[in-house]
């Protein structure tokens, strides 16, 4: 039995990319972060066994994936509101709360996701975009479509670029039956639609202006300079309330009558999912702000594509920020 110490030396290079990885599969951080836990203490009370016919990792990832397929047989699917019904092009429409049994996709902090801080590869752009490789909002919504053991295949061959032979071991099932679970994933993730994973962003400049422009538009409450920001067929929606938006129309009118207020928001920049986001405190007196939620934004070119709003307070610890703010 080795050490503390030796097992940490061991096993902690790979703790956030099987946060990761765990993320995908269960569309929850704070799923995956327990996950993750159950991970390593189950790694730790078989590490005696582990003979070395396999790498370490892919020891970890087999006892990761096994783990979450298990917590998978007992929980829904995490939608976004997208992927329950068909959107509104009218802000006028009386809005649908979710119902409160629904569990909804959480966005993932990208300083929780690939290498650590101080790391000798932390600064690498290559290293930074793997470790943070097929977790675009998008993708993992479409992941949330598949059967489990079909988001675990699709994610240990096409994310993680496992051979097909060792998803079998780590699944304890033959290559045939790898291949024909990888077809049948592939083919729905198809029918789910376009993930966004390859899309035109705009260069770092251009990048930066957009975002600084949102951040005044929205807490200045002036519509009409949000309309400059956001594609004609950009999409709002608001987890979790079902109802969601699309077209610029519809989605700045609903944010002009039913979200905006001068001096009512403040957005702190932080990112998720490899993309653009705010955590968002909601005025609650004059020198104190709570916090609300986090917005994730997709861009297009050098507009706003989408803004997906996760009205959920409890996600604001998990990016490293405090439950309210003081003026």
């Amino acid at each position: 039995m080795p050490s503390d110490a030796e097992f940490a030396a061991l096993t902690e290079p790979f703790r956030r990319e099987l946060l990761a990885h765990c993320y995908r599969l269960l569309g929850s951080i704070h799923d995956a972060e327990d996950l993750v836990q159950e991970t390593y203490l189950r790694a730790w009370r078989a590490i005696d066994r582990f003979e070395g016919r396999s790498s370490v990792r892919r020891w970890l990832y087999k006892i990761a994936t096994m783990a979450c397929l298990t917590a998978l047989e007992t929980r829904s699917r995490r939608p976004l509101p997208s992927g329950l019904g068909a959107p509104s092009d009218d802000h006028r429409v009386a809005v649908a709360a979710g119902e409160p049994s629904v569990a909804w996709l959480q966005p993932a902090p990208d300083a929780l996701l690939g290498p650590a801080p101080g790391d000798k590869d932390a600064n690498d752009p290559a290293v930074i975009v793997a470790g943070r490789s097929g977790v675009r909002l998008a993708f993992i919504a479409a992941l949330q479509f598949l059967p489990a053991r079909q988001r675990a295949v699709l994610t240990l061959r096409d994310v993680l670029a496992f051979r097909t032979a060792e998803v079998a071991e780590m699944l304890d099932t033959t290559v045939a039956a790898v291949d024909g679970i990888l077809r049948r994933a592939r083919a729905k993730l198809a029918e789910a639609g376009p993930v966004e994973e390859d899309l035109a962003e705009p260069d770092e400049q251009a990048r930066r202006t957009l975002l600084d422009g949102y951040v005044d538009a929205f807490t200045r409450a002036d519509a009409d300079a949000l309309v400059n920001l956001l594609r004609a067929d950009v999409e709002l929606e608001m987890p979790p309330v079902a109802t969601w938006f699309t077209g610029s129309r519809a989605v700045v009118g609903f944010l002009a009558a039913r979200v905006l207020g001068p001096g009512r928001w403040r957005l702190v920049p932080v990112h998720a999912n490899g993309q653009p986001a705010f955590v968002e405190y909601e005025r609650a007196s004059d020198d104190r702000y709570e916090a609300h939620g986090v917005h994730v934004l997709t861009l297009i070119g050098a507009r706003i594509a989408r803004i997906t709003a996760f009205n959920d307070a409890s996600l604001v610890p998990t990016f490293g920020l405090t439950p309210a703010l003081t003026s």
